[in-house]
């Protein structure tokens, strides 16, 4: 299903999710230190850099092309995360790792709407993520969950209204994703 927002499409998936798609985008393979953005509506929050998938476009294509329209980086498409729910928002989100190998001096929303980016420890960028964006916080903790347990497979966060991540793997919520 597509809906036609001013300038965007909004594309849902059968449940009614909006599908939406984002980077975990680091310095380097340490994964150490993690980039985030200033919020469009509140820019002296941060928020991790993703945004809606565009009609026809697999998660991994729409999470960079987000990253480089939102944060001016580019990389190397790294693990799939996890797919995380909004049940409150009715958002579905699949989270990647990217590497970082090129800076824009200049990008589209630092352009456009003023937007900054700025690199954080991990503890700090969940810290200030709580504040504002706390779904987006969960990420981390299945980053760390991701790598020894999923074998590869993705997995699905639904995150309840306490923000308690429950994490599960789930094949038919991962068909089409190479």
């Amino acid at each position: 299903m597509m809906k036609l927002k001013s300038n965007q499409t909004r594309t849902y998936d059968e449940d009614g999710y909006k599908k939406r798609a984002a980077c975990l985008c680091f310095r380097s393979e340490t994964e150490e230190e993690v980039l985030l953005v200033s919020s469009s509506r509140h820019p002296d929050k941060w928020i991790v850099p993703g945004g809606g998938m565009e009609p026809e476009e697999e998660p991994n294509v729409a999470a960079a092309r987000e990253v480089c329209e939102e944060a001016g980086v580019k990389g190397t498409l790294g693990r799939l995360v996890g797919i995380f729910e909004n049940q409150e928002r009715k958002h579905r989100t699949y989270v990647y790792v990217l590497i970082v190998t090129e800076s824009l001096e200049d990008w589209e929303d630092s352009v456009n709407i003023g937007r900054q980016r700025e690199w954080f420890k991990i503890d700090d960028a969940i810290r200030v993520l709580l504040c504002h964006k706390p779904v987006q916080a969960t990420y981390f903790e299945a980053l760390r969950e991701s790598c020894p347990t999923s074998n590869g497979t993705p997995l699905v966060a639904t995150i309840s209204e306490d923000l308690s991540p429950t994490y599960s793997i789930n094949q038919s919520s991962v068909s089409g994703i190479r």
